[in-house]
């Protein structure tokens, strides 16, 4: 069964947000990676290198609060009241295909749900009630 996880837009101080969400929840950081370190986007301006592309701070067994800076740089507005999804973790690509096909039933896709370069299968949408979903299964570690 797929889990839920909150996964939060900010306006470049996500870095920031997240050392306060670490202090007020407890624990580590499971997660960093810098838009420096992103493959395939292109060029990155140098004052956005070293934004957050994706961070990940679990504050239960059950859910992982996430976030990513949106950058302006790369097109993306921020538009606050809008700025979250909700991120389906499954147990397996079939599950992930799925839940996203029914999710984007009417709805508006994002990403198409496909392999990444970070390990996952992954896709965004929107759905007909204009709730924004990710959907990701991660692949084994080797």
């Amino acid at each position: 069964m797929a889990t839920i996880s909150p996964y939060l837009n900010f306006p470049g101080n996500t870095e920031e947000a997240f050392n306060f969400y670490r202090s007020v929840f407890g624990g580590e950081f499971t997660n960093v990676q810098r838009f420096r370190n992103m493959q395939g986007a292109g060029p990155i301006p140098e004052a956005d290198a070293d934004k957050i592309m994706h961070i990940s701070l679990p504050i239960s067994k059950e859910t992982v609060l996430m976030a990513t800076d949106a950058l302006e740089s790369l097109g993306q507005k921020l538009t606050i009241g809008d700025n979250f999804s909700i991120c389906l973790n499954t147990e397996s690509e079939a599950e992930a295909d799925k839940l996203y096909h029914a999710l984007s039933e009417g709805g508006k896709i994002q990403m198409a749900l496909e392999k990444t370069f970070w390990g996952a299968y992954f896709g965004m949408l929107t759905d007909k009630f204009g709730i924004q979903w990710m959907v990701n299964y991660d692949y084994k570690k080797k």
